[in-house]
């Protein structure tokens, strides 16, 4: 196995499906953040068809920039998939039928489908292995991966290309044979925000960001929220770790420290549930414009049973009064997507299945809809404990689609029940 440093990679996804839009194309982000807590770099992504002429060139020229280049895609057992034998040529290696392969092909055909469907002659390319190859196991499917390594360091992975088979094999198998050559440890600590945007973050931790070598700042926006992405590197695990943390700590006492709902946590609804679970508290909904969004994020998070106890969609005014118990003059009075409608949804929800917070979600999430002094895009949100309910108006307006306006209302209702926990 060669011990040459691997400092940047290129990525080769390989299917006329890719190019066609038939597939979209995830394994390139998802080998990417993999690939990034590493350390190696990702200089270029590059899709390119079931033709071997094609791949041979594309192959060539990233080999050229990069000394990685891990491909998905192309190791079936049909005509046309190629990847296997395109690489082997480049690299002037012969292939041969690894019998170790081949059995775990055959055990897989006998576990998996007995006697319905057997395993055919063609099935048998998939063991063929360039010779002096590393083959990396595939537990989910039939096709190996494989990994050549060539002058120079330079080395080549193969990987399959459905997700299923290829995440795991990447988590298993491919980061463990990088991180072996890789000279430094690298470790990284994710920051989520909400309710700060992008711009502000920056503004606010623009020295901090333009500074840092090592830890390294890094920000990114997503629908709703921002993420700053911590790394460091360092001779072990534990000094990267510790140097992570201290840059935390100086982001959780700047301006944006009040609008962190976690550190390495994924998502809202996720610190949510974790925060009710330490607290021993529940929760509950009512939702109208979010339609159900609310219970679905939590209900996503294992362990989510414990604290929800439900939810309801009261999406007329009729149920709004029935389920709830909203006063008929009130939504006379204010309208469904009023302030006081928001506060009595949370309270009814709360009170009627006995939990210790309720939240609620009112507005016009569009295209209809909407008043001079409630247009599209205006949310009430309210959060009710026996302490009290509280509501925020948020104006989603001049959001680009109905989902999206649903998706920052669900996003925000969470994130002040979060707040109200701590």
């Amino acid at each position: 196995m060669s011990n040459s440093i691997i400092h940047t990679a290129e990525i080769l996804c390989i299917g006329t499906e890719l190019l066609l839009g038939d597939i979209v194309n995830t394994n390139a982000a998802y080998l990417s953040q993999k690939l990034a807590s590493l350390g190696i770099g990702v200089y270029r992504q590059s899709v390119v068809g079931d033709n071997p002429e094609r791949l041979k060139v594309a192959l060539k020229e990233a080999l050229s920039r990069a000394d990685l280049v891990i491909t998905s895609g192309g190791l079936g057992p049909t005509y046309d998939d190629l990847t296997k034998e395109t690489v082997a040529e480049h690299f002037g290696r012969s292939m041969h039928m690894d019998e170790a392969v081949l059995g775990e092909i055959e055990r897989y055909f006998t576990n998996r489908y007995g006697d319905v469907c057997r395993m055919t002659p063609n099935n048998r390319k998939q063991a063929l292995v360039p010779d002096g190859a590393i083959v990396l196991k595939n537990p989910n499917g039939t096709a190996p991966g494989i990994a050549i390594e060539g002058e120079g360091g330079k080395t080549v992975i193969l990987l399959p290309g459905p997700p299923r088979e290829f995440e795991p094999m990447v988590d298993d198998q491919v980061l463990p044979y990088l991180a072996r050559r890789r000279g430094e440890v690298f470790f990284s600590r994710n920051i989520h925000i909400m309710g700060m945007g992008e711009s502000a973050i920056e503004n606010e931790l623009k020295e901090l960001m333009q500074t840092s070598v090592n830890p390294t700042v890094a920000p990114y926006a997503k629908d709703g929220e921002c993420r700053l992405r911590i790394t460091a590197r360092a001779a072990d695990s534990e000094s990267a770790a510790a140097m992570c943390d201290a840059v935390v700590e100086r982001i959780y006492q700047s301006a944006v420290g009040e609008h962190i709902y976690g550190v390495d946590v994924e998502k809202i609804e996720k610190a949510l549930v974790t925060a009710l679970t330490e607290k021993g508290l529940t929760i509950s909904c009512a939702e109208s414009c979010t339609g159900g969004l609310i219970a679905k994020r939590i209900t996503d998070v294992g362990g989510a049973s414990a604290v929800f106890l439900g939810g309801v969609v009261t999406y007329t005014n009729q149920m709004k009064e029935c389920l709830l118990g909203v006063e008929h003059e009130v939504l006379e009075r204010y309208t469904a997507v009023s302030e006081p409608v928001a506060a009595e949804m949370a309270e009814g929800v709360r009170t009627r299945l006995g939990t210790d917070i309720g939240i609620s979600t009112t507005g016009y999430a569009g295209p209809g809809g909407g008043d001079g002094e409630n247009p599209v895009g205006t949310v009430y949100v309210g959060v009710s404990t026996a302490a009290g309910t509280k509501v925020t108006r948020f104006s989603f307006s001049g959001m680009r689609s109905r989902e999206y306006v649903r998706t920052l209302a669900a996003g925000r209702a969470l994130l002040l029940a979060l707040r109200e926990i701590r």
